[in-house]
């Protein structure tokens, strides 16, 4: 790995600016934009054809039915769904403490304020398929869902020549995920959006994809929600002296190993500690299945930086923001109040990333390409809606309507104050 040292924080600041991924391809976004004024021009048919050209999979039904899902579940390892189950209750135990009740304010006579909780009706989860099936995105997007109240989940994935992954319906059976469509890429992402004849419009888009998936997403935003546009893949690791450079370059090849274009970034204090892991990384990356996505994430995105106190370590790093950051320090837990900008935290050297991408609680759907310094990891509260409602007696509409026909008036805005004093004609 490339090591950066004797460079100032802010040489290093720029250095990672950029490193930053940039999602966006005009050509993509044309052919994107394409495809979805397709699928709300021909619905189904548009969905069979790209099927046929993109997936080479001929489809007659969208819809995958309770038998095939039966099906599936029972041809699955024992120990893969027993790994689903725990994974199940421990994302469970964790969201659940997301829950949020409203509030009702009845502190002042004559005034009642508060706010309505309410869940969304429809959300449309998005799964990515082939060599790329993630069973565990499923739980992560799924169960927040239901622990808010939706009643309908929808799942859709690429359909393959050979079927959908039995894993996958699996974890869409544990995870109750109510309906599942075999379609992927944007033209999935448009269905989801507007609806065609057989795939019901959603309220809410969630999960990972491509960079056609991910610019789908982006370009339906407004006509449908969506959790975030999403980048490759990315973790942080800020360590010193006592931290393993074996278990540092298996984290971070982790990470690597998802996508040609992720991030794995190591910050540390110690010269040694950089050598170290570079040599690591190298020896391990020579065995690895996936080594040519790694490799590549490796030579062209990632690096080490020496900095010369955990301040400035701390400091770089939240400037990266990243998906995911190791604190791999003595006694983690006191760095917490210096992190600012990340997807997920784990402290210490027994809290490896990937138990987060499994099965620790905390979801794994995450912010990206130093998103995470204004967005935060898919939660109940996404899919959720806050209403606000007040009531006003007479008397106390009386107090406040000098105010509101003044700032009405400077505003230009006549009706606005008429509206309230009309309340108050003899």
């Amino acid at each position: 790995m490339k090591i950066y040292k004797d460079k100032s924080l802010e040489d290093m600041k720029k250095i990672v600016s950029d490193y930053t991924a940039d999602t966006s391809d005009r050509v993509i976004e044309e052919r994107v934009a394409t495809i979805i004024k397709t699928v709300r021009d021909k619905g189904d048919q548009a969905l069979k054809e790209y099927s046929q050209q993109f997936d080479k999979v001929t489809i007659d039904d969208f819809k995958v039915d309770k038998e095939t899902i039966e099906a599936a579940y029972k041809k699955v390892d024992p120990a893969v769904i027993k790994a689903l189950e725990v994974a199940k209750a421990n994302i469970t135990s964790f969201h659940e403490q997301e829950k949020e009740r409203g509030f009702m304010d009845a502190s002042k006579p004559g005034v009642l304020r508060g706010q309505k909780v309410t869940p969304l009706a429809r959300v449309g989860i998005y799964v990515p398929g082939g060599t790329a099936a993630y069973p565990s995105t499923i739980m992560m997007c799924a169960l927040p869902a239901k622990i808010a109240g939706v009643k309908d989940i929808i799942m859709v994935t690429p359909p393959q020549v050979n079927g959908i992954a039995p894993a996958v319906l699996a974890a869409a059976k544990i995870a109750g995920v109510t309906q599942i469509y075999q379609v992927g890429g944007a033209q999935a992402v448009a269905a989801l959006a507007y609806g065609t004849e057989s795939i019901p419009r959603v309220d809410k888009i969630v999960g990972p994809g491509n960079i056609y998936v991910a610019t789908a997403k982006k370009q339906v935003f407004g006509q449908v929600s969506i959790d975030m546009v999403a980048g490759p893949s990315e973790i942080g690791i800020v360590a010193d002296q006592s931290a393993d450079p074996v278990d540092l370059a298996a984290d971070l090849l982790s990470q690597a190993e998802h996508d040609k274009r992720a991030r794995a970034i190591l910050i540390t204090n110690n010269q040694s500690l950089a050598q170290a892991v570079s040599q690591e990384v190298d020896r391990q990356l020579a065995v690895l299945p996936r080594k040519d996505i790694a490799g590549a994430a490796i030579a062209d995105r990632s690096f080490i930086a020496v900095m010369p106190s955990i301040q400035d370590m701390f400091a770089l790093m939240n400037e990266v923001a990243p998906e995911h950051l190791e604190v791999q320090l003595d006694n983690p837990i006191q760095y917490l109040s210096m992190i600012e900008n990340a997807g997920s935290v784990f402290l210490g050297k027994y809290a490896s990333e990937p138990l987060g991408d499994y099965a620790a609680g905390p979801n794994h759907v995450l912010p990206t390409g130093g998103t995470a310094r204004f967005s935060s990891a898919l939660g109940v509260y996404d899919f959720v809606k806050h209403t606000s409602f007040s009531y006003f007696t007479k008397d106390t509409l009386a107090e406040l309507t000098p105010h509101v026909t003044a700032l009405a008036r400077v505003e230009g805005l006549e009706a606005h104050a008429r509206a309230v004093e009309s309340r108050f004609r003899k």
